[in-house]
């Protein structure tokens, strides 16, 4: 899959507001962080102390991080950064790259996607790939590879392990983002207070993760923005509505393998890899899950 081209940096008006008051001596609490807290009133807290641990909020020391790029403040959409040499296609369908005999920290990743109106985008595509807890990526299989979808409420989760370092990069983890219907976003996520930071040349403040300790492993969260256009009067639309043009034998809720076959616009195609169709995800439009022919 190509890279991303740059970000727009217009940002979208809302009547919504854009923040309220924060705690004495608290982090700023923005739109979207209210809507994340509206999705996740149910779930159980990250936070000690019984707070909702919402991506970006604040690092370990209770500090606000370098702002990330953000749907309610102005800047530009999640910055984009090269693939690098080690990304391969046809990743595996999973939401967690380990077993429990993986070595390595434990790690779980997880946060939201949104778009311009910071609302949630459901069905994203979102395919991470990492090194190995020695600073080795696997190239001949699909080790610490794979791809998945955000839910209903735009939320993801991956389950993986904190990546070991190799020669002139600090800790990441690769990703591919892609809305139904819309360009790939390829960037990195960063780990705080790594002491090579300072001196990988790629890094970027915008695009750290807000990671804490737990137990002998590590939880990170991270919210992406990408440059989807969301009107608010919108209704919402179920990623599984068929389409009603141009026609073919494939359609939207059908769950296809690789190797199926359909026809899409007259035009024939193979499922390059296991998956659930949605609705923005034609086969002319995901070339990491349909190749023509």
């Amino acid at each position: 899959m190509p890279p991303a081209s740059p970000e727009s940096s217009e940002s979208s008006e809302s009547n919504e507001p854009t923040a309220s008051a924060a705690p004495a001596g608290g982090p700023a609490i923005s739109r979207k962080s209210l809507l994340k807290a509206a999705l996740v009133a149910t779930a159980v807290p990250l936070f000690a102390g019984g707070g909702v641990a919402l991506a970006r909020d604040a690092g370990d020391s209770g500090r606000p991080l370098a702002p990330t790029p953000d749907c309610d403040d102005g800047d530009e959409p999640t910055h984009d950064q090269i693939e690098g040499p080690y990304f391969k296609p046809n990743s595996p369908l999973r939401t967690s790259l380990v077993t429990s005999s993986t070595p390595g920290v434990p790690l779980t990743v997880s946060g939201y996607v949104f778009g311009r109106e910071c609302r949630p985008v459901p069905g994203v595509l979102l395919d991470f790939w990492q090194a190995d807890t020695n600073g080795a990526y696997d190239m001949s299989g699909f080790n610490f590879r794979g791809h998945q979808f955000t839910d209903r409420n735009g939320a993801f989760t991956l389950t993986t392990i904190v990546p070991g370092l190799y020669p002139g990069r600090t800790r990441h983890i690769h990703v591919k983002a892609q809305a139904p219907g819309s360009g790939i976003l390829t960037t990195q996520l960063y780990f705080p207070g790594e002491p090579r930071n300072s001196t990988d040349m790629l890094y970027d403040a915008a695009l750290l993760m807000n990671v804490r300790a737990v137990g002998s492993g590590k939880e990170g969260t991270f919210d992406f923005v990408l440059d989807v256009a969301q009107n608010p009067t919108d209704p919402p639309t179920d990623p599984t509505d068929p389409p009603t043009e141009p026609g073919g034998t494939w359609k939207a809720g059908t769950s296809y393998t690789a190797g199926n076959r359909v026809t899409y616009g007259g035009v024939a195609y193979r499922c390059l890899q296991a998956h659930t169709a949605l609705t923005g995800w034609e086969p002319p439009n995901v070339p990491a899950l349909w190749e023509r022919g």
